[in-house]
């Protein structure tokens, strides 16, 4: 089984790196080369490692595998040269010796509707900092495909994931025990503006103290560690966060993610299975006490 998963692998790795489409081309690889020629990037070559993470036997042997796939891209934008990297979550049925439905599992997105974040004023203590964007950055990049033990790990991680890279960068919680106050995680608790991508979206140009950010009309506005919010639907309800941890040839943002973990990634998601024509974006450069 093993094996005829590899083989599905390495049959999307070389239509990656092919130039032009070919007969059987997969949904993924053309909208990530489609993504690439907009910008004039190329994919110079592709990696990928497989992971199985469960195996589920039906009374009739057949056999429904989920699995992840690690793939690693050299990126070419024109003089520059850089890593991209995603975990791709897939499902595949085997069955007598064969794999059928080999397919990428869609991409989660934050589906709780938080509508409404109220400041809270500043009732003392120390809550100025200067932010540390390269320690944010650090820390998205450590923790980009894993999960730090010294937080709580949700099935949808995005913002939660966001939070973390923050706060390592100094910015302070504060708000708690309230759930829809400030932006915070503890004993267990925590904020919706914390793990909630709309929370997030709402909290962060409406706080006046602690952690709070300035809209910016683009993202050529962004810089390393700052925030760029997803509605994919283009509905009103944001549902993905991403921090910028790079940038590209024509100094755009590159990102890390959680749920479908991702690293230098192009900022605009057109090649995850979560875009759609009507996405709408945010862009949050984070505002300190300097």
């Amino acid at each position: 089984m093993r094996k005829l998963l590899m083989d599905d692998i390495q049959h999307v790795i070389s239509e990656y790196t092919t130039r032009g489409q070919t007969q059987f081309q997969h949904d993924k690889v053309k909208r990530k080369k489609e993504s690439c020629e907009k910008r004039n990037a190329e994919i110079v070559k592709v990696e990928a490692s497989g992971k199985v993470k469960e195996i589920s036997r039906m009374p009739d042997d057949t056999q429904t595998v989920l699995y992840d796939v690690h793939y690693k891209y050299l990126m070419k934008h024109g003089s520059f040269i850089y890593l991209e990297e995603e975990v791709e979550s897939r499902r595949a049925v085997y069955y007598d010796r064969r794999i059928y439905n080999d397919e990428e599992v869609s991409a989660v997105v934050d589906g709780l509707d938080i509508k409404e974040e109220i400041p809270e004023e500043k009732r003392g203590g120390n809550l100025s900092f200067k932010y540390d964007r390269l320690k944010a950055v650090q820390y998205a990049e450590k923790w980009w495909n894993t999960f730090n033990p010294a937080y709580r790990k949700f099935e949808n991680d995005c913002t939660n994931y966001i939070s973390q890279c923050l706060h390592a960068g100094n910015a302070p919680m504060r708000g708690y025990p309230s759930q829809g106050k400030g932006w915070w995680m503890r004993n267990n608790n925590w904020s919706y503006s914390w793990t909630v991508a709309n929370a997030m979206r709402l909290h962060l140009p409406a706080s006046t103290i602690g952690l709070r950010a300035r809209e910016v009309e683009g993202p050529h506005k962004l810089k390393l560690g700052d925030v760029i919010c997803y509605d994919f639907e283009g509905d009103g309800r944001f549902d993905h966060t991403t921090i910028v941890t790079g940038r590209d040839a024509d100094a755009m943002p590159l990102v890390n993610a959680h749920t479908f973990n991702s690293r230098m990634r192009y900022w605009k998601y057109e090649d995850s299975t979560a875009y759609t024509p009507n996405i709408k974006y945010k862009f949050y450069t984070i505002v300190d006490d300097r």
